[in-house]
């Protein structure tokens, strides 16, 4: 049946379950760790700086990356990132004693360069599988990337389901081993599949060129930092570790409930497009980033103001997570959708690259501040930076363009 579909399409599809593969990792790695190391007695400040590294390197891989993969292709950048996990996966099989905080964190710095190459590989190779000159390309651009972002972020929240689940079934150290059995058969398979000169770049950009020059791309990425942050100001440490602690949450309920949080989130991701406007026809730009981060920003606002309150708190919490999700993976969608069309057809994933070495940043920003805010002050502290960066993110876009270009 592969063989009937064009080859764009055929590429597409490998690529989407290279992400799709690794992605199931990276969520349950996420939860396995925060819930295992709480049980450890880690405070939330430290289980926060377990994933300090992983941001860190993020940042750092995404800006190197997009150069690395206009120079070598994206084929190999992505091939690297599953070996990468692989090996990150297997460092963390040693016996609980030796998990110490700098081992994980290196652990996690592995598993933090694996996934930023996966990423950026998969979204720049969108770029090159559709020729852009017409709105109609514009839409179907739009249409693939939601896709693409929308089911890599359902399958996140079953790789934070399964992390609860595996971790209640092996253990820590079984998990890690059974998750890098099945990651080192999809990059064998990869190993083979792949294109071999997907998205290398025609004239080979200096590493000067890692800083974007595009206005357009340059402040998408502001509002981005500040976007991914506030999420991940509350979503990281504070929310989970609030549910287990505060509410008295079993682990696999804490799992199960971001499971299906992030499923949604993806699902709404994937119809971002037809919740945008593509079904009158209409393509977004600039405006819609800023008109869809308003909404979001009121919203955080008043789960915070719910919170301080402290009545009905469980209901407020899990209603006000509902609605952030959806309004969330709009916002997110819309970016990375932008971020794609923005970016140069030559040698797309430096753009690419760039942008989401800034997603990379507001997240690290995020994940330190769950963490140490919530030690000294609370979820609702967190809540109330999250509702000021998305207000940040909605001022930033009022200088994004008005109009993509088609």
């Amino acid at each position: 049946m592969l063989t009937t579909l064009s080859p764009q399409v055929r590429q597409y599809l490998i690529i989407t379950g290279n992400y799709w593969a690794f992605t199931l990792t990276d969520g349950a790695l996420r939860m396995l760790v925060v819930l295992h190391f709480h049980q450890l007695g880690f405070s939330p400040l430290n289980i926060a700086l377990l994933f300090l590294f992983y941001e860190i390197f993020g940042v750092v891989t995404n800006l190197v990356g997009g150069w690395l993969g206009a120079r070598i292709g994206l084929n190999k950048t992505m091939n690297i990132g599953l070996g990468l996990q692989v090996i990150a996966l297997l460092a963390l099989t040693v016996p609980t004693a030796m998990l110490t905080v700098p081992w994980v964190m290196a652990a996690q710095a592995l598993s933090g360069i694996a996934k930023d190459l996966n990423k950026m590989s998969a979204k720049s190779s969108v770029k090159a599988l559709v020729p852009i000159g017409s709105a109609a390309a514009e839409g179907k651009l739009y249409q693939w990337v939601a896709l693409l972002t929308g089911s890599k972020n359902a399958l996140k929240g079953v790789g934070f389901f399964l992390g609860g689940v595996l971790l209640t079934a092996l253990g820590f150290e079984g998990a890690m081993w059974a998750m890098a059995a099945v990651l080192l058969l999809v990059w064998v398979a990869s190993l083979v599949s792949l294109k071999a000169d997907l998205g290398k770049a025609k004239n080979k950009p200096k590493f000067g060129e890692i800083f974007s020059s595009s206005r357009a791309v340059n402040v998408l990425s502001a509002a981005r930092l500040f976007l991914f942050g506030a999420r991940d100001v509350w979503f990281v440490v504070a929310l989970p570790v609030f549910m287990a602690t505060t509410l008295g949450w079993a682990d696999w309920a804490v799992g199960t409930f971001f499971a299906c949080w992030v499923i949604g989130y993806g699902i709404v991701q994937t119809l971002a497009p037809y919740l945008t406007g593509k079904k009158a026809g209409k393509v977004p730009d600039g405006r819609a980033a800023m008109l869809w981060a308003i909404p979001l920003a009121l919203l955080t606002t008043g789960i915070a103001l719910g919170v301080n309150s402290n009545i009905d708190l469980q209901w407020i919490l899990v209603g006000g997570l509902l609605l952030f999700g959806m309004l969330f993976a709009i916002n997110s969608s819309l970016h990375s959708y932008l971020i794609v069309s923005y970016a140069k057809e030559d040698g797309a994933s430096l753009d690419v690259g760039f942008y989401y070495m800034a997603n990379a940043m507001g997240r690290l920003i995020g994940t330190v501040l769950s963490g140490w805010v919530f030690q000294v002050s609370g979820l609702t502290a967190c809540l109330w930076i999250s509702a000021a960066f998305i207000t940040l993110a909605a001022l930033i876009s009022i200088a994004l363009p008005r109009h993509t270009k088609v």
